[in-house]
């Protein structure tokens, strides 16, 4: 079975998309077979994949988990888009926003997308996901389906006073539902050393975290490049394969076999 990675934080603009798209074409690049998730009913994974008109897709992320929800036959190949840059995307659009209300309430609610998963979980090495901005059922199914999070932090303070709660959401779906739930580590991103303030916020960080927590070494600099990135509908490797952040998501990568 393959083994699944999540990009969480509820904050939104933490680099989690950015991340999930490197991540999950790094590993790529190492040879292994990747599918990665959109679980974000905005869509801005598959976006910045090349799919700029995700609500024009004839099957998505939202019309699998309403097959799995009812135990409809489907073809496992249904939705699944293959990419350029060697790695499988299941992608998302608005409609997933439906679908998320629509679980509200149903008993398992929160096991349809690890359903999923186990169905396909033989043809890949990883699969990676994207998930929203908050902790609604969404990310509750994708918490659930888990081996691993890498939760992206900006060194700001909005995002860091954020992260407590979703360590706490965290433990209690560790404790209530997938004990094997476990946070490979605190990823900092969007990182601009130029400033006290970012170092004032990362000192923050490690006395709070560090810890109990692991932090990755490696963290992904402020970039211009980076920023450019989901118009041109490829990872930051075929964007910018020698500038500073596809090096920093390069060793990212490394850190995350690691984990194997």
């Amino acid at each position: 079975m393959s083994k699944v990675i999540i990009c969480a934080n509820q904050k939104g603009g933490v680099a989690k998309t950015t991340t999930t798209i490197n991540v999950g074409i790094g590993l790529a690049r190492l040879g292994k077979k990747v599918l990665i998730i959109d679980n974000d009913p905005q869509g801005s994974l598959t976006e910045a994949l090349g799919y700029q008109q995700p609500d024009e897709l004839d099957v998505t992320l939202s019309n699998i988990m309403e097959w799995v929800l009812n135990e409809d036959d489907f073809d496992l190949d249904a939705g699944i888009l293959h990419h350029q840059e060697e790695v499988d995307l299941l992608p998302a659009n608005i409609e997933l926003a439906g679908v998320e209300t629509s679980l509200i309430g149903i008993m398992s609610s929160e096991t349809v997308l690890k359903d999923y998963i186990e169905m396909i979980g033989d043809r890949y090495d990883y699969i990676v996901t994207d998930c929203s901005p908050n902790l609604g059922q969404l990310t509750l199914n994708a918490l659930v389906a888990a081996d691993e999070i890498i939760i992206p932090v900006q060194p700001a303070y909005l995002p860091i006073k954020g992260l407590q709660q979703l360590l706490k959401t965290i433990s209690r779906v560790k404790r209530k539902m997938n004990p094997k739930l476990h946070v490979m580590g605190i990823l900092l991103t969007m990182v601009d050393y130029r400033t006290n303030y970012a170092n004032d916020i990362i000192d923050v960080v490690y006395n709070a975290y560090a810890k109990d927590i692991h932090i990755f070494e490696n963290v992904i600099p402020m970039s211009v490049r980076a920023a450019e990135m989901p118009a041109a509908g490829v990872s930051i490797y075929t964007h910018d394969g020698k500038g500073k952040v596809a090096k920093a998501y390069e060793q990212l990568v490394e850190e995350v076999v690691s984990h194997e």
